[in-house]
């Protein structure tokens, strides 16, 4: 067709527009992949940030965020006239004139280059392509990407072509805040907004003349010119962004004469308050979040989302205060009982190598070996070198020399603990407490870690009880307990013992029992109902894990996390419904519309009835003599007739410490131990649950109810919505002597094959004395008679011993 055009110069001018043209169609189009992504049409009308999600509290208090790149955008209105003035002075004068392409700055910029003075001629239009589409990343780029020249050619012309979109599509303001809000200030810091906030600890409308030239300075090179890695050289590139303002009369001589005399002054601040760092909450949020965003195709990293949770900011900041101060008597109190001693211990009292163990799981451990084969020797020396690092202790943190092995006995000595509330009434979670500080212990102790929950696991047992149609006042004899139970096809025994390795031969209520936690009154409940029922309510209430469905299960020997005790706790108090704990109540886009709500499953599994006898039963550690949770009268929770329930929970070797309580209102759970299973307390006096993880509850609570502005006040338990069938009118007789208040599993309650213990021919002969005086009057817990001393471990383990000869030569007598 060209051959109709006679003139020649105008045919070739044509020919060379035409395939111009259809390059640049092919370019758009990407022809055979030769030329990679290139921004379409839609990409040009909804340009997307980059941009990072936000965390709130449900009262609104921004406590996390979510980045690959740290940016918060704003409008053109937001940020100072200052800055837009040292960009376009800087990095492109001739921004308001040119059409996204300066051809004449590019003509310059080739003549200054031919003579040796390279220089740069990308307009702010391009440079905003290139960082808002990466038209320079692999993935954009196509085949001719494996020729060097031909690749840089081909993202100039990208550039040109989507600057000329963008022009067309947005006015200069726009264009300018996209860019501001797009580019890199080091330090982590994307947008102006960020930057602003880190470098200065202002709004981006704050910043004065000095301050915006050495920000805008910085994007020549965000780390040669860094202000904070390098102020001279900052303080240089500041200076000469001065220079260019005053060339282009946006400030005066005398300004710039001022500007340039002045220091860097910078001041270290945060996007927002508790925005920075990671958390238990933020990757919790994070892993309850992970189905919905890919269900939903979300990214939460970049697709700036506002994520309301469901915690209370007050009542978060009220348990975190309470683990902080009971964590430090804990772990004190730990470093008391052991001294200079290694506190690496098995259950039968024999020392653990727990360091050496802890060595060889290290991923370095197998690369040392590799490294040398024939010389453990070396492989000691490098992981007993010492080295600069940052510790946490309960003071801050500390710099200090420490090698590996340093670090492992350290960190292997500390104590931790987990803690969560719940509303169970709506399912949100008020507080999540993962453990003491993320930044040193990543693993999260209220849904990660599982542990044994102890005598915290009773009620189960009592709930199965109730079910099969017993009633708090039924009774059981405190007495030996001696179970059968097959085991791969061959008959084992399971005798369970007391906290204090004694019996008392009385008869007790279920309520009594399990407020004073018997272990063996739990144990003839377990075998009256069935274990296998213990499991199943276990599981309906709400505990997901596998349980072994054993005679011990009652008194916890299976790992749960406190996410799952606090869940199936919440049945009790919901009257019955199992609600599905919730995390996050809603999400929404930039500009404040919903994108999801949630809300908690709920599903009946227990009748009402039942539900509220669970409660009144738990209110028995309170109101019983002995109940384990009577040492919350040292607290101020007692007025208004307020009502507390609740358990204690003590692992085997006092390795767990568990407290789990309930008020009107809120379920809480709380577990305290060491990470390392094998360092533990040495008795109950000083490891049990009561004294570990009750204090955090305790003192939690009573910070609660001293802050009006929470909204949770002292008051007694709801009353009974339906009629109670089951008899719960039986006071129990106030005793001299309270010798099994102690709530511990490590009195050997999962030994097998223990011999029979003879029980007395004449059981009238151990009735205790009753005080007939007291009889019939209620009694304040707080003047109860202190419980006895527990044993040692060292005399537990004594004990046993004698118990095991003295068995050996009776037998040996009877043959």
């Amino acid at each position: 067709m060209f051959k109709e055009i006679r003139n020649k110069y105008l045919r070739y001018s044509s020919i060379f527009l035409f395939c111009i043209i259809v390059f640049f169609c092919a370019l758009q189009l990407n022809f055979l992949w030769l030329f990679g992504y290139s921004p379409s049409y839609e990409d040009i009308k909804t340009p997307t940030l980059r941009v990072g999600s936000e965390l709130y509290t449900s009262d609104g208090k921004l406590i996390g965020r979510y980045y690959k790149e740290n940016r918060t955008p704003v409008s053109f209105n937001e940020i100072s006239p200052s800055v837009v003035k040292a960009l376009v002075a800087t990095e492109d004068v001739r921004f308001y004139k040119h059409m996204g392409i300066d051809f004449r700055s590019l003509l310059s910029s080739g003549i200054s280059t031919a003579t040796g003075d390279k220089r740069g001629a990308s307009t702010i239009t391009q440079q905003l392509a290139k960082n808002l589409y990466r038209t320079r990343y692999n993935k954009s780029q196509g085949l001719l990407s494996r020729i060097p020249l031909v690749r840089t050619i081909v993202a100039k012309l990208k550039e040109w072509l989507t600057a000329v979109k963008l022009e067309s599509n947005y006015s200069k303001n726009d264009i300018i805040t996209m860019y501001l809000n797009t580019v890199s200030f080091g330090n982590n810091a994307y947008g102006i907004k960020t930057a602003s906030r880190i470098y200065f600890d202002k709004e981006a409308n704050e910043l004065d003349v000095p301050e915006s030239a050495l920000l805008v300075g910085m994007l020549k090179g965000t780390s040669l010119y860094n202000p904070v890695k390098n102020p001279e050289k900052a303080l240089e590139r500041r200076n000469v962004a001065l220079a260019q303002m005053n060339k282009y009369n946006y400030i005066s001589a005398a300004e710039l004469s001022t500007y340039k005399n002045m220091p860097i002054k910078l001041k270290e601040g945060r996007v927002d308050e508790g925005s920075d760092g990671d958390s238990y909450l933020r990757a919790a949020v994070d892993k309850y979040l992970e189905k919905w965003c890919k269900d939903n195709n979300y990214d939460l990293y970049e697709d700036g989302l506002k994520i309301y949770t469901t915690i209370d900011s007050k009542l978060q900041k009220y348990a975190e205060e309470a683990v902080a101060e009971q964590m430090k008597v804990v772990q004190r109190r730990f470093y008391s009982v052991w001294g200079n001693e290694d506190p690496w211990e098995d259950s039968e009292g024999k020392k653990v190598d727990y360091p050496d163990r802890a060595m060889r799981n290290l991923p370095i451990y197998k690369q040392l070996e590799k490294k040398y084969p024939t010389t453990p020797d070396s492989i000691s020396a490098y992981l007993n070198r010492k080295k600069k690092m940052k510790i946490f202790t309960w003071k801050g943190d500390r710099d200090t020399l420490f090698s590996t092995m340093d670090s492992i006995r350290y960190y292997g000595k500390i104590m931790n603990t987990g803690m969560m509330t719940l509303d169970p009434f709506n399912g949100k979670i008020k507080v999540w407490v993962g453990g003491l500080d993320h930044k040193y212990f990543k693993y999260d102790h209220v849904n990660q870690s599982k542990r044994q929950a102890g005598s915290t696991f009773k009620p189960f047992a009592y709930l199965a009880a109730l079910e099969s149609g017993m009633s708090p006042c039924d009774k059981f004899t405190d007495k030996p307990v001696r179970i059968a139970y097959q085991e791969k096809g061959k008959t084992e025994y399971w005798e369970p013992k007391n906290a204090d390795w004694s019996v008392s031969y009385r008869e007790m209520s279920l309520r009594w029992a399990m407020g004073k936690s018997v272990n063996t009154i739990t144990a003839q409940v377990t075998e009256k109902v069935g274990w296998e029922n213990v499991v199943k309510w276990a599981h309906d209430c709400g505990i997901d894990s596998h349980l072994e469905s054993v005679p011990s299960v009652s008194l916890g020997t299976n790992d749960v996390s406190v996410f799952e005790m606090v869940k199936a706790y919440g049945t009790f108090l919901n009257g019955g419904f199992k609600t599905d704990p919730i995390l996050v109540e809603k999400i929404t886009d930039l500009d404040n519309n919903i994108i999801e709500e949630f809300k908690a499953k709920t599903k009946r599994v227990l009748s009402e009835e039942i539900s509220w006898l669970m409660l009144y039963m738990f209110r028995g550690g309170m109101e019983e003599p002995g109940g384990t949770s009577q040492a919350l009268w040292e607290w101020d929770l007692w007025k208004k007739g307020n009502q507390i329930g609740g358990k204690t929970g003590t692992s085997n070797d006092y390795v767990d410490a568990w407290y789990m309580g309930i008020t009107k209102d809120l379920v809480t759970g709380v577990w305290v131990g060491c990470d390392e299973r094998t360092a533990h307390f040495k008795n109950g006096e000083t490891g049990e649950g009561s004294r570990t993880a009750l204090p955090v509850f305790a003192k939690f609570m009573e910070k609660v109810y001293k802050d009006p502005s929470t909204g949770y006040t002292m008051g007694p338990f709801p009353k009974a919505k339906v009629k109670i069938t089951r008899e719960i009118n039986c006071p129990t007789p106030r005793y001299e002597v309270d010798t099994t208040s102690n709530d511990s599993l490590a009195v050997d309650s999962t030994n097998f094959d223990v011999p029979k213990i003879e029980e007395p021919q004449s059981p009238a002969t151990t009735e205790p004395v009753v005080q007939k005086t007291e009889e019939k009057k209620p009694v304040d817990p707080v003047k109860q008679p202190a419980p006895e001393v527990p044993l040692t471990r060292k005399e537990e383990r004594e004990l046993r011993k004698k118990q095991r000869q003295e068995e050996r030569e009776r037998k040996k007598n009877n043959q």
